[in-house]
């Protein structure tokens, strides 16, 4: 066997492919932590509304500008299990304080920690698919990722809910803490892997690989990255003020919409759980153009029907929609990076350029759709939205080009192959 074609032990792999499915699970349960029960508990804490709002703006604005810092952060660190350890251990110190001690210095302190281990725990777990699967497994790894992480929002909602609901909300908050220990337990069949990586890795001659220095401009600089960070903009503009309208509008019609919501919450993550790996290898058959159109197709359609219906059965059966939707995109977004800078050496800083897209769209939109809605109408809101969304698929169709790599793309020195990793993989994940 040639140097060049020295493969991962398919055991170690498979192993480390568990210990990473079992970590997106605990991972996700941490994260729905961090999501709506912050604006429960310091409400029970009697902080007022701005007060709230201002420290959810930092963390928003914290995770903003660490994506691309952090993305380069992830690439430059030759262990990528490390950097998954260091980014739960302070989700662990950041809800410790907020169950803690939640004043405001410490409130704020743990949502700019949250936002920034955010950005590193992103990049690192692709950084770790790709290292697992290699590009052409990518698209299958990533739908399993995305599987294990719908069911793990799913049981976090459910657990912290029912902790929140009977015990108190700061609870919540030791329990999310507490969940941080097995997800470190699942990176240990990955530690070992990263491990046996670095030591092939130490076998190269990094002379014989060397970094140019203007791969960096040139991956940034590529059309297929760009055309693909606006319709990840146009996307995330059009769909992150969805839900929040359509609670105002059963809010004024049901009263208290509570159990609504939820389900429009968790029959997503249902969908997404179902289809993901379908999506995966859908990705790898035909192409990512193909499943981006599934994706982006499904929002247009929920923007008009929820500017059309009023029924509350049908809110939750639209939601259905949102479900495909976030599973295409959710495996498109680092799939299609992955195509684009895998060989490059700058994956995880890549990945961090369409993360910082992704958070314009999502920042810009909230509060235009509610001035939108405040002054015309839930109605025109949602028709504004919905234009935006198919401006995105028209730039998917007709200025998108497709990215999945053929397999004598490999020849030319790519080094990652289907069914394990090569020595040259090593030194540019």
């Amino acid at each position: 066997m040639r140097p060049g074609n020295r493969q991962a032990p398919p055991a170690d792999a498979e192993a480390a492919g568990r210990g990473l499915d079992w970590f997106n699970l605990f991972v996700a349960n941490i994260q729905t932590g961090f999501g709506p029960f912050i604006a429960v508990y310091l409400s029970s804490r009697s902080w007022t509304q701005t007060s709230i709002g201002l420290a959810l703006s930092i963390g928003t604005v914290t995770a903003m500008a660490s994506q691309v810092p952090a993305g380069a952060w992830v690439d430059a660190m030759s262990n990528k299990t490390r950097v998954a350890c260091f980014s739960v251990m302070v989700f662990t110190v950041s809800a410790l304080m907020f169950a803690i001690y939640p004043i405001p210095l410490f409130v704020y302190l743990a949502e700019i920690l949250h936002g920034v281990s955010s950005c590193t725990l992103g990049p690192a777990i692709a950084a770790l698919s790709l290292l697992i699967a290699g590009r052409f497994g990518m698209g299958l790894r990533l739908g399993r990722n995305a599987r294990y992480a719908a069911i793990g929002n799913g049981l976090g909602a459910a657990l912290m809910g029912t902790c929140g609901q009977y015990v108190s909300e700061r609870a919540v908050f030791f329990l999310t803490a507490a969940l941080t220990l097995p997800a470190l337990v699942a990176l240990l069949p990955l530690r070992r892997f990263s491990f046996a990586q670095a030591a092939a890795k130490s076998a190269i001659n990094p002379s014989n690989l060397p970094r140019k220095p203007g791969q960096l401009l040139r991956v940034l600089a590529d059309k297929r990255l760009l055309i693909f960070c606006v319709c990840a903009m146009l996307f995330t503009f059009a769909n992150a003020p969805m839900l929040m309208l359509i609670s105002g509008t059963m809010t004024a019609k049901v009263g208290n919409p509570s159990l609504l919501i939820a389900a429009c919450i968790v029959l997503p993550q249902l969908i997404v759980a179902l289809a993901s790996p379908g999506m995966g290898r859908l990705a790898e058959r035909r192409g990512r153009r193909s499943v981006l159109l599934i994706g982006f197709i499904m929002l247009p359609l929920k923007g008009l029907l929820f500017a059309l219906i009023t029924t509350p059965a049908l809110v939750v059966v639209t939601q259905a929609l949102d479900g495909i939707a976030a599973a295409c995109f959710g495996i498109m977004v680092p799939l299609i990076v992955s195509d684009v800078a895998a060989r490059s050496g700058h994956f995880t800083l890549s990945l961090g350029v369409a993360g910082f897209a992704i958070g314009i769209g999502g920042t810009l939109s909230t509060p235009a759709a509610g001035w939108l809605a405040d002054h015309f109408g839930t109605s025109l809101a949602f028709s504004g939205l919905t234009g935006v969304g198919i401006a995105a698929v028209l730039l998917v169709l007709f200025a998108m080009p497709e990215t999945r790599p053929e397999p004598d793309d490999d020849a030319g020195g790519d080094g990652v192959h289907a069914k394990g990793i090569t020595q040259e993989s090593l030194a540019s994940v």
